[in-house]
């Protein structure tokens, strides 16, 4: 279902607008040699007020991604683009404003199925479509300044580090 943005057509109304914004960037295509997907809250529904637009990337020469991102995106409010490690792994990081919504583009040298980012969106899709309330009680925590990842341990009473223990339950469930 997240391979494309398609589903964003039908949506909700934010999902909707993000469609569009993406489409007016010709997002999709003008990075399709990177996988990109399109993860985050948004996509299942439970974006806050201030959700924004996260896209992952299998990026492998961040030479190259830095010059094309900056040719493609550079001009636009907020850009910033920067070389950080997280878990022991590289990543090129850009953040910019467009549609009315903050562009969190994320690359790594990683399959984009294979990413944190795209593996908790999958566990929480399959979790909100499992548990009752979870979708209201998940957002109230977000709306209180709660990251997703915890909101979603503290409701369902998962201790811890909630990005390492959604991954575990998904793999136990059998969800990823």
């Amino acid at each position: 279902m997240f391979h494309t943005i398609c589903y964003l057509k039908q949506g909700n109304p934010r999902q909707q607008q993000a469609y569009k914004a993406i489409k007016q960037l010709n997002m999709m295509q003008d990075l399709i040699d990177y996988t990109p997907i399109l993860c985050g809250t948004i996509p299942i529904g439970i974006d806050v007020k201030d959700s924004d637009l996260d896209i992952i990337l299998e990026v492998n020469d961040f030479s190259d991604f830095k010059t094309r991102i900056i040719r493609l995106y550079g001009e636009h409010e907020g850009f910033t683009i920067k070389q950080i490690r997280i878990r022991d792994t590289p990543v090129i990081k850009t953040n910019f404003h467009y549609g009315g919504f903050e562009f969190e583009l994320f690359g790594q040298s990683k399959a984009v199925y294979e990413q944190y980012a795209y593996l908790h969106m999958i566990v929480e899709h399959h979790l909100l479509k499992e548990v009752s309330k979870l979708r209201e009680k998940v957002i109230h925590l977000k709306q209180q300044g709660i990251k997703t990842e915890p909101a979603f341990c503290e409701v369902l009473g998962i201790k811890g580090d909630p990005y390492e223990r959604l991954i575990e339950m998904g793999r136990e469930k059998g969800i990823i």
